[in-house]
């Protein structure tokens, strides 16, 4: 585990990351993580009705969530820029409250839709909208409320300069 010392700096000399990195970081590894699960037979079912795009794909991610290959793509995408926009605090938050307005939106937008005709080109169903609810709803409480700062050490707690010395 890493320790941290008063600058704000690990062991090794980088920079520790705030709450909200961290949350943007996580998130961004989960959408690349499901982005590479929609590729693998057997974890999405029907994968030999996977389609480029559109509501005739038949494809689904743990045999519930409908998947093109567009769809697991954006997935992709949302994780790179997750795991990217995760340097720093501002770009983190954008990314979190950003990214979580889209899925509300993408959320808004399956409840919309004949989920049968030509407008659902993503392709969502039911599973995906309560889906797209929750992580938007998640993404952006976690982009306003988690702090921009870490927490300062608890007094007497010893950073990592401090646990080479013998205790006196």
């Amino acid at each position: 585990m890493s320790h941290i010392t008063q600058g704000g700096r690990t062991r090794t000399g980088r920079r520790a990351m705030t709450p909200v990195q961290l949350a943007s970081a996580i998130v961004g590894a989960v959408f690349l993580l499901v982005a590479i699960l929609g590729f693998i037979p057997g974890i999405t079912t029907n994968y030999d009705q996977l389609e480029f795009a559109g509501h005739e794909s038949d494809a689904r991610l743990f045999g519930l969530f409908q998947v093109s290959i567009l769809h697991n793509l954006v997935h992709g995408l949302f994780g790179v820029l997750g795991l990217a926009l995760a340097r720093s605090v501002p770009t983190a938050r954008g990314f979190l409250v950003g990214g979580g307005l889209i899925y509300l939106l993408l959320w808004l937008y399956g409840l919309f839709i004949d989920h049968g005709s030509g407008a659902n080109f993503i392709p969502v169903n039911h599973a995906d909208n309560w889906l797209h609810l929750g992580l938007g709803v998640g993404m952006v409480l976690l982009g306003l409320l988690l702090p921009p700062r870490r927490q300062p050490a608890p007094a007497g707690r010893h950073t990592a300069q401090s646990q080479n010395r013998p205790d006196r």
